[in-house]
């Protein structure tokens, strides 16, 4: 054959095999078995070995894996992918409805798409011109990994958009969705490990999330991942009005979503189909752990805006807890970062939700006596919100008269110090007690925080009980040598742990305020405090009128944040962070630098918790750029209350339109 002939020839067999495999995995229907899909694969392969040049990216056969990598690079994702509220009643959802009605200032009914809530790991696809460009991890909203390569070899993610079906394809499509393991493919998939000889996965979400961030693309591509999507982030050259729309066109383009979802003409159509989704889930193909109700109208969405990190319009109705029964053996009692000692139930491992629990937590000494927890009871089990252990009630029906009341100490467990009650709860006092610096130093390099890879519980233990640190900053001062000296510690892993500790020295200056663990302060208050406070310096001087004139800064953080700055410990913290060249303040990217670089905004309307100076100077940090005027070249049009003619010409010209909570979202790191 001719080249031209032979390109063409590719072309068609690539053709039929994206739309075999819609058939297969989209639709669930195919039309030929599965040697005679086997057949033009090898059919295609065996062309493109002969000629490479006509191989393409998105070519069927490059979903077997490409070169490992020696890290993932960071992805920023154009509109904030945000976690959803959670609720555990019918009582909470008519609430979350009637809050929507009030918000809207309307009686009638809402249309409400309700899907269910998989169990997976959150991602973002990005196509463009059709094709895919990008695959990324959810991250913390803002920023995610870039796991492109991973992506690809999922079989049910097409490389590129079928417009067999809706030739409208956009030029821009990110589209947010899920990827889990099917339940039979979990346990084919811990047989085969268990064969030989490895470490079984505790749970599907566990096996899809490990599957998912390998280095090398070719284990992800041995694993029995899924795709479903759940809906859409950034859209260019195609609009549509509901979820619902969105729910019919994605797999005429062979994008797969949620198969477990209806449009309900109001909430308690929602509730109905909540509880019959609840009463089957164990028979679906996958785990899910509730659903998530969302309004349809996308007009309606833009118009509710977000509250903190998540959307007013949807709200994650979780099934009830999984639970159990068991026996305290014994309880322990920790030293957490403030000093706060918690009591620590020790059980007969119990499996709960896939996984086999063997702690519980008691919270405090109120609690225990409350429920009457003792020492030697059976007790019901359950992982609230399917995440956090805990002891429900005492079956007291199974006393046997020997079970013990639990005494709290009167010293520390970690120092000997003479312990505090501080409300409902017992502190240790001391400063330096080993117990409290090992809690801090595991805040302070967790993923959330400073994301120090290495500093596990274990190397923290030594580190702290041979004096290496008295502080969180003096991990920034341990020398190599002393690294390597540390148990199961090799020459390798030290250098991996100071090359870890290099590369924390660029987390921003939000993630280091948190990362200090101040009481009272989060993560999202840590934000709240540095858009107001631009350094370090002027947060340490702030007075606390000046601190509860901010919006969301009560007294209880104010007088938090007045003890902890008053503290000569903690100030020379801040130094030691200071001379090894932590972030303490906001700077403005360098040119083409920072999330926002080529990014411009327009602003319309009164902003409500930010002045447009400060709004203009944090999009100046992040690299952007803010105009007077609109034009085909502005990114974003922010809109505030009673907004201008702005908005009609970026209507006009199809410019993505923000509320100020997303602005905020998206300009948070």
């Amino acid at each position: 054959m001719e080249a031209e002939e032979v390109r063409e020839y590719i072309e068609t067999l690539k053709e039929k095999i994206n739309y075999h495999n819609y058939r297969y995995h989209v639709l669930d229907d195919p039309e030929i078995p599965d040697a005679e899909y086997d057949r033009l694969f090898l059919e295609l392969k065996k062309y493109e070995d002969i000629y490479p040049h006509f191989r393409t990216p998105d070519s069927p056969t490059q979903k077997i894996g490409a070169s490992p990598l020696e890290e993932f690079n960071s992805a920023v994702h154009t509109i904030p992918m945000l976690s959803l509220d959670n609720v555990f009643s019918s009582k909470d959802v008519s609430e979350f409805d009637k809050k929507i009605k009030r918000f809207l200032k309307r009686e009638e009914d809402l249309e409400y798409i309700i899907e269910a809530k998989l169990d997976g790991v959150a991602v973002e696809l990005i196509y463009e011109n059709g094709r895919l460009k990008l695959g990324s991890t959810r991250g913390d909203g803002i920023n995610g990994e870039d796991i492109t390569p991973n992506i690809k070899t999922i079989r049910s993610i097409p490389l590129s958009l079928l417009p067999r079906f809706d030739p409208y394809i956009p030029k821009r499509l990110e589209v947010r969705g899920e990827v889990f393991i099917k339940v039979k493919d979990f346990k084919e998939l811990n047989k085969i490990r268990g064969n030989s000889g490895e470490k079984l996965f505790a749970n599907p979400r566990n096996a899809a999330a490990g599957s998912l961030r390998q280095l090398d693309p070719k284990i992800s591509a041995s694993r029995p991942l899924d795709f479903f999507a759940y809906g859409i982030g950034e859209i260019k050259g195609r609009n549509f009005k509901t979820h619902d729309e969105i729910f019919s066109v994605l797999p005429l383009w062979g994008i797969k979503v949620n198969s477990v979802y209806r449009l309900c003409k109001n909430i308690n159509d929602a509730i109905l189909y909540y509880n019959e989704i609840k009463e089957t889930r164990d028979d679906l193909e996958f785990e899910i752990d509730g659903m998530v109700i969302k309004v349809n109208d996308l007009f309606l969405q833009l118009q509710l805006g977000t509250i903190s990190r998540s959307p007013r319009w949807a709200i994650a109705y979780k099934f009830p807890p999984k639970q159990g029964i068991t026996k305290i053996i014994d309880v322990e009692f920790h030293v957490g970062r403030t000093g706060i000692i918690t009591p620590v139930a020790i059980m007969k491992p119990v499996p709960l939700g896939g996984v086999e629990i063997s702690r519980a937590t008691l919270h405090n000494q109120d609690e225990i006596e409350k429920k009457d927890i003792r020492t030697g009871d059976t007790v019901l089990v359950q992982r609230a919100g399917e995440v956090i252990p805990e002891v429900v009630s005492v079956i007291i029906s199974q006393r046997t008269g020997e079970e013990k009341k639990i005494e709290f100490p009167s010293k520390c467990p970690s120092c000997g110090t003479e312990t505090v009650r501080e409300l409902t709860f017992y502190r240790c006092p001391e400063d330096s007690c080993p117990g409290k610096l090992k809690e801090a130093i595991k805040h302070f390099a967790s993923k959330r925080a400073m994301n120090i890879d290495g500093l596990g519980d274990k190397i923290i233990a030594q580190i702290v009980e041979k004096k290496l640190v008295e502080d969180v900053a003096d991990i920034y001062y341990i020398a190599p040598e002393k690294w390597a000296e540390l148990e199961r510690m090799a020459e390798k892993s030290a250098k991996n742990i100071m090359a870890s500790l290099n590369r924390s020295k660029k987390t921003p200056y939000e993630k280091v305020v948190f990362a200090l663990g101040i009481r009272h302060v989060g993560e999202h208050l840590s934000r709240v405090l540095t858009e107001h406070f631009t350094d370090i310096q002027s947060l340490s001087l702030a007075k606390k009128e000046d601190l509860i004139e901010i919006k969301e800064v009560g007294h209880e953080v104010a007088g938090s944040l007045i003890k902890y700055f008053a503290r000569r410990s903690n100030i020379s913290i801040i130094e030691k962070l200071k001379r090894k060249g932590i972030q303490l303040s906001r700077g403005k990217a360098s040119p083409g630098e920072g999330k926002l670089s080529g990014k411009t905004f327009v602003f319309t309307g009164t902003l409500d918790s930010i002045t447009r100076e400060k709004a203009k100077s944090r999009i100046e940090e992040l690299g952007g750029d803010v105009k007077g005027s609109v034009n085909k070249k502005i990114s974003y049009v922010v809109l505030g209350k009673e907004p201008g003619s702005k908005i009609v010409k970026a209507t006009e010209l199809g410019i993505p339109l923000l509320s100020e909570e997303e602005f905020l979202h998206l300009v948070r790191e």
